[in-house]
């Protein structure tokens, strides 16, 4: 079985909306998994064209009132798969992941919140992390793909678009601005 794994999209909270190329990763896939930040259920409603889509809340799901499930437990292919946003401080605190996981007692933890990629083995369990394919931090904009296969799990980590920085961005979009309002003869 072949799932995309998704998190931190935040589209409506100054993401205007989920890249197409996130889409065209996922167009075979069985089955998606969003790891929370969706802020707008147009993101599930897109997905869920393409695949069954199982999401969990994230901290930014609760300021927009989105019903959705803290955590969910998956059996994909004999393998238990638990769905969680991740929030853990510090963030990304890998040992409290693992405790999570134990919580939910899956081999397998896919969560997100911080917004940077990860596969990480903690004892006999995996911590993956999608990153986030709008608004990564100090990372690329990513999804993943999860190929389970005769009781095998392989991750594949899909770099969807060229690096961003917002505050880079910000600030040649204002000097675009205050270019286009200068005067262009010594007014």
């Amino acid at each position: 079985m072949l799932v995309g794994l998704i998190s931190d999209t935040h589209v409506g909270d100054g993401v205007k909306e989920l890249p197409a190329t996130v889409l065209n990763v996922f167009k075979d896939v069985e089955l998606i998994l969003h790891a929370g930040d969706i802020v707008s259920m147009d993101v599930i409603k897109k997905l869920e064209e393409i695949a069954p889509t199982v999401a969990v809340q994230g901290n930014m799901d609760r300021e927009y009132d989105l019903d959705l499930p803290e955590s969910e437990v998956l059996s994909i292919d004999g393998i238990k798969v638990g769905l969680k946003h991740g929030e853990v401080y510090p963030s990304g605190d890998t040992q409290q992941l693992e405790f999570i996981a134990r919580e939910l007692d899956v081999d397998v933890l896919v969560s997100g919140h911080t917004h940077q990629p990860l596969i990480e083995k903690a004892n006999n369990i995996t911590l993956v992390n999608p990153g986030s394919p709008t608004v990564p931090r100090l990372a690329d904009p990513t999804v993943m793909l999860m190929k389970v296969e005769d009781g095998e799990i392989d991750f594949e980590l899909l770099k969807i678009a060229e690096p961003t920085c917002s505050s880079i961005k910000f600030a040649n979009e204002k000097k675009k601005e205050e270019d286009n309002n200068q005067p262009l003869f010594g007014g």
